[in-house]
């Protein structure tokens, strides 16, 4: 089967465009916390996110993009995996959008990988799946926001020992600066966890239409790949630039209340945990990670029975469905666009 430059240059514009849906799903991530503590308006915290999302691009190697190339597949020339990345991308789209609307910060990320691995199988079978780097990603829907909750509380205790005889008034004020810091922290490692993604998704796109080789590899220094690294996160810096206000509200201020010292170590955590994510190639959900470090810091700072655990299960359970609803969603997008073109 011969390449169509045309669908070609189509799908690497819808999978473009998820980066930007991606972007103002995932901002609610980047911005809760300082918004919900009135550190930063949500306008300027939106911006101050999407600086960071972007520079990561000079910061982290491209590990995790090399994971999700290839959590399908792919036999070099294979026309029809171009449909599997179509086909996956879209149904992370129809999922993002319905969960953005309903105000569920679900994971765009583990709709993507979903979306891929149903598309997938349906192209080929199970044999389909390599399964060493999709059990990385399992493995890390769980450790993600576990590592979250572990540092957010030790962050948590570690302040309220280390400033016990601090005034509170003097702690928030000292805080509420912290917080520009922790947050372009957490906005650098969301940046350069989930841009990476689509960078990714783009590299497998080009080997199996026969664009590049096997041995081309992701770099800055390298016109071929150079334009990906920049589009990818220009584009999800676009997206949290855009905003995603139905989320922030469940993000910030339903799951438990923060004040600017709970809001930095949250941060704090999900940060760390991203970077750490970033560098052993695990492509992980940010929102499962701040999740997990939000939760952990209420937990130090208020009672348990303070957490709104309503909330957050419909956030758990929305995690739950997201990887088996896309894989059937993107299957019957594969069978379709597969029947039409």
């Amino acid at each position: 089967m011969s390449i169509d430059v045309s669908i070609l240059t189509l799908i690497i514009a819808i999978v473009l465009l998820y980066d930007v849906l991606n972007g103002v799903h995932d901002a609610a991530n980047s911005i809760a916390t300082v918004v919900s503590t009135r550190v930063l308006k949500p306008g300027v915290a939106v911006f101050w996110a999407a600086f960071f999302n972007f520079i990561a691009l000079f910061i982290f190697p491209t590990h995790v993009a090399d994971t999700v190339a290839k959590i399908v597949k792919i036999d070099l020339g294979d026309v029809l995996y171009m449909y599997v990345i179509m086909a996956g991308v879209l149904s992370a789209i129809f999922w993002s959008v319905m969960t953005w609307w309903l105000g569920l910060p679900i994971s765009s990320s583990h709709a993507l990988i979903g979306g891929l691995a149903g598309a997938g199988v349906a192209h080929a079978g199970w044999q389909a799946l390599q399964w060493n780097k999709f059990l990385l990603v399992f493995v890390f829907i769980f450790l993600a926001p576990l590592i979250g909750f572990i540092l957010g509380s030790f962050f948590m205790w570690a302040i309220y020992w280390l400033f016990r005889r601090w005034r509170p008034a003097n702690v928030d004020r000292l805080f509420r600066k912290g917080q520009l810091l922790s947050a372009a922290l957490y906005s650098i490692g969301h940046g350069a966890n989930d841009a990476q993604k689509m960078m990714g998704i783009i590299m497998a796109l080009l080997l199996a239409a026969g664009k590049i080789g096997p041995h081309v590899s992701l770099t800055l220094t390298d016109p071929r790949t150079a334009w990906i690294i920049l589009a990818c996160h220009a584009a999800m810096a676009i997206g949290t630039a855009l905003g995603g206000w139905r989320i922030v509200k469940t993000m910030g201020s339903r799951i438990t209340k923060l004040q600017p010292v709970g809001g930095f170590c949250a941060e704090s955590g999900g940060a760390c945990t991203l970077f750490l994510a970033s560098y052993l190639g695990a492509p992980v959900s940010t929102t499962h990670t701040i999740v997990g470090s939000i939760v952990g810091v209420g937990s130090m700072s208020h009672k348990l029975s303070n957490i709104r655990w309503q909330i957050a299960g419909q956030i758990v359970w929305a995690w739950i469905l997201t990887i088996p609803l896309t894989a059937g969603l993107a299957a019957a997008f594969f069978w379709i666009i597969n029947f039409w073109l």
